[in-house]
């Protein structure tokens, strides 16, 4: 199946706030979502979000997508389920980003550097912590593995 998502321009990634970007999909806990761009919380009402800060799939660093887990479709309620090894698909419209899980940390509220870049291209997934709690975040850091071809395409 062909998915159509407007704008995949990075350049043009503040007009895309709250817009699908593409599709974020964990077979390992058998969740698919569609990614907005944006943390804000209109924009996390809608799905995982894209940190605007973070470079897009494809760029160099580390990308950031954080969701909810009790709210809103709780998206990445079960995040912390994943395991080493498992992949993370993230579909775009030029190109799909596979990585694969490292680990899985649990850091304070306002700890920044995990969206820091390392000395590889990586994804770090991050939601509340504990369940019904805001007071600390889960983040998945997953590696890239691979690109494959775009499964999605831009609409006209």
């Amino acid at each position: 199946m062909t998915r159509v998502f407007r704008n995949p321009n990075p350049a043009e990634r503040e007009k895309l706030r709250g817009d699908a970007i593409g599709r974020i999909e964990l077979p390992a806990i058998d969740k698919s979502y569609y990614v907005v761009e944006g943390t804000d919380t209109e924009s996390l009402r809608k799905g995982p979000g894209h940190y605007e800060d973070t470079p897009l799939p494809g760029q160099r660093g580390t990308v950031g997508i954080a969701g909810h887990r009790t709210t809103n479709g709780a998206p990445f309620r079960d995040i912390d389920d994943l395991d080493p090894r498992d992949e993370i698909r993230v579909e775009m419209p030029y190109g799909t980003f596979v990585y694969s899980v490292e680990e899985t940390r649990i850091v304070d509220d306002n700890d920044l550097s995990v969206k820091d870049p390392v000395g590889y291209n990586r994804l770090i997934l991050s939601a509340c912590h504990p369940l019904y709690s805001a007071a600390q975040r889960v983040i998945v850091f997953a590696r890239f593995k691979r690109r494959d071809a775009p499964e999605v395409k831009r609409a006209s």
